[in-house]
């Protein structure tokens, strides 16, 4: 297996054999940078790995770290492979002067095997805008953190998306959607909210699955023709995407009908589609752009200084460098909020930073704060909520550039929340669990 490391220069005590007791009086905060560089499925794992190690690059240089605390980390290529993934956990878990701060997996399906592990380990599981839903109850899922939107909540938004599109949502009656998806964890995850919002508005969806990686659908487009669906949800990832955007145009779907899930809305995934990406309209989480504040400091600390990960510059402002960028501002938050409670200027263990994480409001004067107002939806945290935000933005790519073409819509709660107790409240009693008593925590 390929492996990558990079460690900061303040982070190579590790490597002079720093261990136990001599890294107590280390003030580093190591963070695995578990991600995927090669493969079928690079563009975005590099560009999200990209945006996170540059926002610590950025806060270590102008700041010092968190309030004295430097970020350190050590890369590790997953592949997008389950069991590679959970081989870069077991390798990384422990480093630093208190073990990993956190994980981001960047795959549902290492999320999954990571679950046990992680609470176990008491190492939050961290997954942005992915992951298992109904990790969303913190009380049964106390280290697994689905956060900002999870995958139901963003398919209900698309369904009232949809519906405003065609006059409103009784108009969805007798409407036909195909959900083509990508085979695997992620691309399963949201069956049953697509199957329980065609009972409520009383449309047709018809599930198509593409293998792995997905660079073959002439088959599933076949099929699709003779539906004749009034939308498409793509649920791609990677190759799949650009695939599925030059299929539909051979297949004559007009592509302002296919809503891609965000996995499927990145300048990657449409630039290689070329004429067949235009009008094409994708969920989001956060925008593109480097003109805000946040992407300007790590222009002008980490790329003035010829220290940015991006080989490809013009990458910077991306969507998925963005979401990497977003990445960093949650975990270092969560660290920072932990030090209010464990110490201000000391680094915080996994489980400390599962209380910051639960703990975190970054409301719209918090994101001025960090140069990120309009960058991201606002996010409050809590000890039953690990999804805090629920909220999407779409956005339709004009040829050249992703155009934001909505407001922030907001999720379906009254359907998706009591999914996710039911779900969660299943998966306790299979394994045993009693849930935590959200009143009593502090």
């Amino acid at each position: 297996m390929k492996r990558t490391t990079l460690m900061l220069a303040v982070g190579t005590l590790a490597a002079a054999g720093f261990t136990g007791q001599a890294w107590a009086q280390v003030k580093e905060q190591f963070v695995p940078a578990s991600f995927y560089w090669v493969g079928p499925y690079a563009p975005g794992g590099s560009g999200i790995a990209g945006g996170m190690l540059d926002y610590f690059k950025m806060l270590n240089t102008r700041d010092g770290g968190i309030n004295g605390v430097k970020l350190t980390w050590e890369k590790c290529e997953t592949e997008y492979n389950n069991a590679r993934g959970v081989e870069c956990y077991e390798r990384l878990k422990k480093k630093g002067p208190t073990g990993a701060t956190l994980i981001h997996p960047l795959s549902t399906g290492i999320t999954y095997s990571l679950i046990e592990k992680g609470t176990t380990d008491k190492i939050p599981i961290v997954s942005v805008g992915y992951g298992r839903t109904d990790a969303a109850d913190g009380r049964v899922f106390p280290y697994i953190f689905p956060i900002i939107t999870t995958y139901w909540s963003q398919n209900t938004a698309k369904i009232k998306f949809m519906g405003q599109k065609m006059g409103g949502m009784d108009k969805l009656k007798g409407a036909k959607i195909v959900n083509l998806y990508h085979g695997s964890a992620y691309g399963k995850e949201t069956i049953p909210v697509l199957d329980a919002q065609a009972k409520q508005y009383g449309f047709q969806v018809t599930h198509i699955e593409v293998s792995h990686p997905g660079n073959e659908q002439q088959a599933q487009w076949l099929q699709i023709r003779q539906i004749k669906p009034d939308w498409v949800i793509l649920r791609g990832w990677g190759v799949m995407n650009p695939t599925a955007l030059k299929a539909a145009q051979r297949a004559g779907y007009p592509r302002e009908k296919i809503i891609g899930v965000w996995w499927s809305g990145a300048e990657e995934d449409v630039i290689p589609a070329g004429d067949a990406a235009k009008g094409y309209i994708a969920a989001g989480f956060n925008v593109s752009g480097s003109n805000y504040p946040v992407v300007q400091d790590i222009q002008k600390h980490v790329y003035a200084k010829g220290q940015g990960e991006m080989e490809d510059k013009s990458r910077v402002g991306s969507i998925y460098y963005n979401r990497g960028v977003v990445f960093g501002m949650i975990t270092t938050e969560a660290v920072r909020k932990a030090q209010e409670r464990y110490g201000k200027g000391q680094p915080m263990t996994g489980e400390q930073v599962r209380w910051g994480l639960e703990n975190l409001n970054m409301d719209e004067a918090y994101l001025k704060n960090l140069g990120a107002t309009g960058f991201m939806q606002p996010l409050k945290m809590s000890c039953a909520d690990h999804e805090g935000g629920g909220q999407v933005k779409f956005q339709q790519w004009d040829g050249k550039q992703w155009k934001v073409i909505s407001d922030w819509i907001s999720s379906d709660q009254k359907l998706v929340r009591p999914m996710i107790e039911a779900s969660a409240a299943q998966y306790a009693k299979e394994k045993g669990i009693t849930p935590r008593d959200c009143s009593k925590e502090k």
